[in-house]
């Protein structure tokens, strides 16, 4: 037999090797994937499956569907879950809202953080269902009280002595004061200090010298119970149930809550409706006599 010089028989041992392994590994000429681990072995996941809504990589889009608008006072305020709680007006139940980054809070118009709101606040919430929970899209603080000392409602005026007891709208407590012969009674139906009743609304000023501040100096009379109101603008708020609705007032640009009696709110009236509303102030709250739909405003 004739031998093969060495060289040549290292070359066809290596091609052999080389074409050997290429039949073993058919994949390897393909880039390999990243994928997750598993403990629970289940099947390793592609990056590209991952759900980029998932809250470990980043906020969630906002949730979809109709937004209710509940109005009331703050009871608690948990900067730590994140969780505002929120007695509803007319000593309605209290509601525990969530919030987070895409929650926008405003306090008296202007954008704030989670910091600006405070336990007592006046609030708006716009809500929405996330996952079963209730979200807040909007939460809007009031205030409006830069003008008056107090504003509530009459809980007991003595004529005689003219003492006077308010208790304050927003922070619930009572106010206690003497109504003087200089003080100055307007608003209401002009009959003076003949409206100032037990569950009148009233807004009170005071004289800025702190040696006078037992005596008011101006009441407002906002309304008396029996008087009937006019409001007009958007529904805010809408609960069947409940019978209530909130109305956006265009001419004060304040949100009032109504309550109201079977038929008076029809199916035609929804959350967004522009519309006019007759109103019985009871010393109570307003109660809605009439609701119609406004035509479309230019």
């Amino acid at each position: 037999m004739k031998r093969l010089p060495l060289g040549v028989f290292l070359t066809a041992v290596f091609v052999v090797s080389i074409a050997s392994l290429a039949q073993q590994s058919p994949q390897a000429d393909k880039a390999p994937q990243t994928a997750t681990s598993s403990s629970d072995n289940k099947p390793a996941q592609s990056t590209e499956d991952m759900d980029p809504t998932d809250p470990l990589f980043g906020v969630p889009p906002l949730p979809k569907g109709q937004v209710s608008l509940i109005g009331g006072t703050v009871q608690k305020i948990d900067r730590l879950r994140n969780r505002v709680a929120v007695r509803t007006f007319g000593g309605g139940k209290k509601m525990t809202v969530a919030f987070d980054e895409r929650s926008h809070i405003y306090r008296d118009g202007v954008e704030t953080t989670e910091r600006g709101i405070r336990q007592g606040d006046r609030v708006y919430v716009d809500t929405m269902l996330d996952n079963g929970k209730l979200f807040a899209r909007n939460i809007r603080v009031v205030t409006n009280l830069k003008p008056t000392d107090a504003r509530g409602q009459i809980t007991s005026y003595d004529p005689r002595s003219g003492e006077m007891t308010v208790r304050d709208e927003l922070t619930t407590a009572t106010v206690n004061f003497r109504v003087g012969h200089d003080t100055v009674v307007k608003g209401g139906g002009g009959q003076g200090a003949m409206e100032l009743v037990p569950g009148s609304l009233v807004n009170v000023r005071f004289s800025p010298d702190p040696r006078s501040r037992a005596t008011a100096r101006e009441i407002e009379i906002l309304a008396v119970p029996g008087n009937t109101f006019t409001f007009a603008g958007k529904v805010r708020y809408l609960d069947m149930s409940r019978r209530t609705i909130a109305i956006e007032n265009i001419t004060d640009n304040k949100t009032y809550e109504l309550q109201f009696d079977p038929g008076v709110v029809t199916n035609n009236i929804t959350v967004g409706s522009d519309v006019n509303v007759a109103a019985v102030f009871n010393g109570a709250g307003y109660k809605a006599k009439t609701v119609a739909v406004n035509q479309a405003r230019d």
